[in-house]
């Protein structure tokens, strides 16, 4: 007789609480609505913070690099560039190697603008692990990475 091939089990069957990327999206938005009123008061949008956030740590990026990196579809980013560059906190520059590719640099005044939303960023993370272990918490993020080796396209 052949391997049967059983059909995956059905989200009622699975539950929504027990379904990793309905919590995942469900903490993800519960992260990004407490930083809502800090970026509204400095003037950003959830694009734009992610993309200085990003550019904050790895600068000088390509955008569609920046665009994977900071979860942002590359329209919705070139627009955001856009914002950014117009307020000064960002400079795009041609790739030297590749004349149709451009890199994006934060500027200081960029900088700046991140390290008064980063207080925000902080208090938000700390809550997402309150009581939970430091040891929970590395095991976690190995388990995320696992899962992001098996979902992502790109190399990195």
């Amino acid at each position: 007789m052949k391997d049967q091939v059983t059909a995956p089990r059905r989200l009622g069957e699975i539950g929504l609480n027990n379904f990793a990327p309905y919590l995942m999206n469900r903490i993800m938005g519960r992260y990004n609505a407490s930083l809502r009123e800090d970026m509204a008061h400095q003037g950003m949008s959830t694009p734009k913070m992610r993309a200085l956030a990003v550019l904050a740590v790895i600068d000088g990026i390509l955008i569609r690099e920046l665009s994977i990196y900071a979860v942002v579809e590359q329209s919705t980013l070139s627009r955001a560039l856009d914002g950014l560059a117009g307020d000064g906190l960002i400079r795009r520059e041609t790739d030297k190697d590749d004349s149709r590719a451009t890199r994006v640099f934060i500027t200081e005044t960029g900088r700046a603008a991140f390290e008064r939303h980063w207080p925000a960023m902080a208090r938000a993370y700390e809550q997402m692990f309150h009581g939970i272990s430091e040891a929970e918490q590395q095991a976690f993020l190995a388990i995320l990475h696992k899962l992001l080796r098996n979902v992502r396209r790109n190399e990195f």
